[in-house]
């Protein structure tokens, strides 16, 4: 009984955390995008900078960011976003927000409940550019809301939205 229950819960798992990993696995070796991973220990490496290097929020949300993943491309950005998008719906994804503006579309979804969850997707598609980042870790809403304006990812800045939106 206690195998079959491990079973059960680790493809659960194993699940609703592929859809992400599934989608940048069709395409981060295909020259028509750039894929970036940034692992647990360099988030752990940038957590222990000096403070007086980097500001205390900052330190705050990045020590509880244990990996980043991000695939982006200018190649038929449309197809992409809507294909990702497809891939996502009905999963253990909770859309916390979308937004229409001008030629661009915003995305955010989470896994987990509350302020705090385990996993932050945030999908841009428009007519130049497909985005997709993944922050995993415990993350807080609020605090990662503060990242921001200090990251310099293209697609981050949506971050300063979940501030506004998620009270």
């Amino acid at each position: 009984m206690f195998i079959l229950f491990t079973m059960l819960v680790s493809t659960t798992l194993s699940y609703s955390q592929s859809v992400v990993d599934d989608f940048i696995g069709k395409y981060e070796n295909d020259d028509a995008f750039t894929s970036v991973f940034v692992s647990p220990k360099m988030f752990d490496m940038i957590g222990k900078v000096t403070d007086d290097q980097m500001e205390a929020d900052l330190k705050d949300v990045i020590k509880d960011i244990k990996g980043l993943k991000v695939l982006r491309t200018e190649t038929e950005p449309d197809k992409y976003f809507k294909e990702f998008s497809s891939s996502i719906s009905g999963k253990n994804y909770d859309m916390l927000m979308k937004v229409r503006e001008k030629d661009q579309n915003v995305k955010i979804f989470t896994q987990g409940n509350g302020d705090v969850v385990s996993e932050l997707v945030i999908l841009v598609g428009g007519e130049n550019e497909f985005t997709l980042l993944s922050f995993i870790g415990n993350l807080n809403l609020d605090k990662l809301g503060k990242l921001a304006g200090k990251l310099n990812i293209e697609g981050a800045e949506h971050l300063k939205n979940l501030n506004k939106d998620n009270k």
